[in-house]
């Protein structure tokens, strides 16, 4: 008879005890209580706001007289640019340079560039409820951010997306959404007075629909970094 041939059992495959991770492709976003500024700035943005109510009073009675209702549902009242009025001077000037050493932080090379405050307003949310921003980004911008002058846990809030368009092709379901992780695509910034938040231009975000409960006013800015060869291209002409 012949003899059965032993067969060799497979060795169980090992695995690494401990996997080491790396992170890539990070998105930051940065916040500061800065309550310096709140007080002064209600009062010197008090006029563009006003101001933006008169603009849009004959479209919100126009349509409050189609729709038979009363009030300011669903409006938000933007200003003109604050950019050169010497009350958001010293705004500025700090904005400018926290955005610029934030880019460095980022790793990017600012050696040539210069960074200007591009866009600044202010914006007002209806007394009535209903205000709220769509989800958006700026894409003429490098570094974004937002100063609440008019807030509180009834009002609305940021909220920011994950910019990472192919994280959301195949979504999972997150095992605990009170928790940020891997797995969030969404993360709300709470509103106070004082509170000033930078960010990525490029981050998507929105604000969530505000209930009229109390007063929501903040400042929105973006920055844009310039080669200085472009600078100096405009200033010889």
């Amino acid at each position: 008879m012949k003899k059965k041939k032993k067969i060799k059992k497979l060795k169980k495959p090992t695995y690494p005890q401990k996997l080491n991770r790396e992170d890539y492709f990070k998105c930051p976003v940065w916040f500061a209580n800065e309550p310096q500024f709140v007080n002064d700035l209600n009062r010197a943005s008090d006029k563009y706001i006003l101001a933006s109510r008169k603009n849009i009073q004959p479209d919100i009675d126009k349509r409050n007289k189609l729709n038979k209702t009363k009030g300011d549902l669903g409006s938000v009242y933007h200003s003109s640019t604050l950019i050169g009025d010497p009350a958001f001077k010293d705004l500025t000037n700090y904005i400018g340079a926290t955005s610029h050493n934030l880019l460095m932080e980022m790793g990017f090379d600012m050696t040539n560039h210069q960074l200007f405050t591009t866009e600044m307003w202010v914006q007002e949310f209806a007394k009535n409820g209903g205000g709220h921003h769509t989800l958006h980004t700026h894409w003429n911008g490098h570094m974004s951010g937002f100063y609440f002058l008019k807030a509180s846990d009834k009002t609305s809030m940021p909220m920011f997306e994950d910019p990472r368009a192919g994280n959301l092709m195949n979504l999972l379901p997150e095992k605990d959404k009170t928790k940020i992780t891997y797995a969030s695509t969404q993360v709300h910034y709470k509103a106070q007075p004082g509170r000033m938040i930078f960010f990525p231009s490029y981050l998507p975000h929105q604000y969530v629909v505000d209930l009229g409960y109390e007063p929501f006013r903040f400042i929105h800015w973006n920055c844009q970094a310039i080669p200085k060869g472009v600078l100096n291209v405009v200033q010889e002409k």
